[in-house]
């Protein structure tokens, strides 16, 4: 047994749930066998606890490096102010420095206010946006977090967040005086929101993903701004995962469609924490008016590692780079499945790029790439969280190894057992309870 699969063992009797993000848990990629934890990491490569190498083709820290692990100047940057001093009784200056950049690259927003998670940013967005429109209900689409605002959707049918990324969100918790403040609706289904905003007058927040596994069709976004303008409700666009992926800036300025509120997370700081929900002017100024304060916020490692983040990318025109790499790796993945006689189907942004194997056995075929793959030197499963550091070099490695996993797949759809070829169990699928 490896390192870190004994660390796991002992990590799941001493923290409930075993570690503290679902997407990091080892039981979602190969149980039993996954390396589950790092000693370093740098540009695409991560070592584990036995000093392994891999090459990360998988989610790149959740999608948090878009620049790589470990970017020399982003790291310089937040050297500096460790040194200096990352706390103290006054404020940093960063958190106004980012605010401008911010505020510059999207001409709409006149405000920002500073978190360091993703949950907490969905949290400040909800609560400035009840407390302007002075009603309490909220249309939902997509993934939000994990606070109870959003997991009363789930309170009196648990399906309701099923399609919004990840099911069987148990609402335990949650208090049941919060049923009906949270309502669903799905993406590119125009009629449903209106018919939920027509037969709920207290809704007064929609809250939703710009774009995660489909693009918008049919004037979707523009009807979804033009509904919001028509009922004086505040228009919400989660950015956390589409930010800075396919532009420099929010994924709304590709679609020309401005919200009231938007918030960023994850890439901004290339893996150091630090999101942002930004906003027009007499809405975030509501802010000063309903207590929304923590300590933290107010550290200088997240301000400054986004300022260094933003200014390379600019730079480099990071999108641009990702997004060609992406669109190579979902050409090739079509090539691939051509020749192996597979039929797959695609979600995903371009820069994120994931694919589905179209058989009874997705889940088994899932598993057994990551375990295939993992042997060769890859953390890999059937998505990429690309990064600039995805360079030629690494991708025909990943393909070399990729095909060989696909050949056996051609095997098993055309009569040999899968689970014979798996050393474990089949990867875990949505939540659920590990002990």
């Amino acid at each position: 047994m490896s390192k870190g699969q004994k660390l796991w063992k002992k990590a799941k009797s001493i923290i409930p749930g075993g570690n503290m993000l679902l997407s990091k848990n080892p039981e979602m990629f190969l149980p039993n066998y996954w390396p589950t934890y790092f000693s370093k990491a740098k540009g695409c490569k991560v070592w584990d606890m036995d000093d392994k190498e891999y090459i990360d083709m998988s989610l790149m820290g959740v999608g948090t490096n878009i620049l790589g692990y470990g970017h020399p100047e982003v790291d310089d940057s937040v050297n500096k102010v460790v040194k200096d001093g990352n706390m103290s009784t006054l404020n940093c200056p960063e958190e106004v420095f980012l605010a401008q950049k911010l505020i510059n690259m999207h001409k709409w927003a006149d405000m920002v206010r500073f978190a360091r998670t993703g949950a907490e940013a969905s949290a400040i967005a909800v609560r400035i946006a009840r407390a302007y429109s002075g009603r309490d209900k909220v249309a939902i689409c997509g993934y939000h977090g994990w606070h109870d605002w959003y997991l009363s959707a789930n309170l009196g049918n648990r399906k309701n967040l099923n399609g919004h990324l990840l099911p069987g969100l148990d609402p335990l918790g949650v208090p049941q005086n919060l049923k009906g403040t949270a309502y669903t609706f799905n993406y590119n289904e125009f009629d449903q929101l209106e018919n939920l905003i027509n037969s709920n007058k207290d809704i007064g927040v929609i809250k939703m993903e710009v774009q995660r596994s489909m693009p918008p069709k049919y004037q979707f976004l523009q009807k979804v701004r033009s509904l919001a303008n028509k009922k004086d409700i505040i228009l919400i666009f989660d950015e956390c995962t589409s930010g800075f992926r396919e532009n420099f800036g929010g994924l709304h300025k590709k679609y020309k469609i401005e919200p009231d509120i938007a918030i960023f997370g994850k890439a901004i700081g290339n893996g150091y924490a630090i999101t942002a929900v930004i906003g027009r002017k007499e809405i975030m100024q509501i802010a000063e008016s309903t207590f929304i304060s923590s300590t933290f916020w107010t550290e200088r490692i997240g301000p400054t590692a986004a300022i260094k983040t933003l200014e390379v990318m600019e730079r480099e025109k990071s999108w641009k780079k990702i997004t060609k790499i992406g669109l190579e790796i979902k050409n090739r993945w079509k090539k691939m499945a051509k020749r192996n006689e597979l039929k797959l189907s695609f979600t995903g942004l371009s820069a994120l790029p994931t694919f589905n194997i179209e058989s009874k056995n997705h889940f088994a075929y899932k598993t057994l790439i990551t375990q295939e793959m993992l042997s060769e030197g890859y953390l890999a499963g059937n998505s990429v969280y690309v990064c600039t550091e995805h360079n030629t070099k690494i991708l025909e490695g990943y393909f070399e190894a990729l095909n060989k996993v696909f050949n056996l797949i051609n095997e098993c759809e055309n009569g040999r057992d899968v689970k014979s070829l798996l050393k474990g169990d089949i990867c875990r699928v949505g939540f659920k309870r590990l002990t």
